[in-house]
């Protein structure tokens, strides 16, 4: 019984660490921090023929700028509201 409680245990806290790890908050916050950055800079290097082809709107640079924001946002709700940990359960019961 003891076995079986601590195999439990253990799969649980794998588990939680993996839901932590791979909390979609994450995946979807870093991958639009990184086009974010990556937009932005095509704006700021955005040549006078590239804005006149958007009638003088930096397109690039407000597009990087929200996707950057979006990003930080999906991040710091990650950071202020966690993965809960699972819940305990009780022992299985035996007939």
């Amino acid at each position: 019984m003891s076995d079986y409680r601590n195999d439990v245990e253990e799969l649980e806290t794998r588990s939680a660490t993996a839901a932590r790890l791979f909390d979609v908050r994450r995946i979807i916050g870093g991958l639009f921090v990184v086009y974010g950055i990556i937009v932005t800079i095509a704006g700021i290097t955005a040549s006078d023929a590239d804005l006149k082809k958007a009638q003088d709107i930096n397109i690039n640079l407000w597009t990087g700028l929200g996707m950057l924001a979006l990003g930080l946002f999906f991040l710091i709700w990650l950071k202020l509201r966690p993965t809960a940990p699972a819940e305990e359960s009780g022992p299985p019961a035996e007939e």
